[in-house]
């Protein structure tokens, strides 16, 4: 399984959000090949899932990933819900 993390420009926000998604994983006792990106880069990334928030999700409808939406990308417990809920 392969996730990817996107914020604006994918640089500092995406890395944050996909090192808290690693550790929502490990907790979850799931494996997958996480990654980070901006929104440009997405729409033609070959993932599964595509974690991001829900304003940058309104870039990403050509994706054939399915989208999973964090408001706030230092909130584990948010990240943790939302990854439980789509990957269960």
């Amino acid at each position: 399984m392969k996730i990817l993390c996107v914020c604006g420009l994918g640089q500092g926000t995406s890395l944050i959000l996909r090192m808290n998604v690693e550790t929502v994983l490990r907790e979850l006792g799931v494996e997958a090949d996480v990654e980070n990106t901006d929104v440009s880069a997405a729409s033609s990334e070959n993932t599964d899932y595509i974690v991001t928030s829900n304003e940058l999700a309104e870039s990403l409808t050509s994706s054939s990933a399915k989208i999973i939406i964090v408001n706030n990308y230092f909130d584990n417990n948010e990240i943790k819900s939302a990854l439980s809920e789509h990957l269960s």
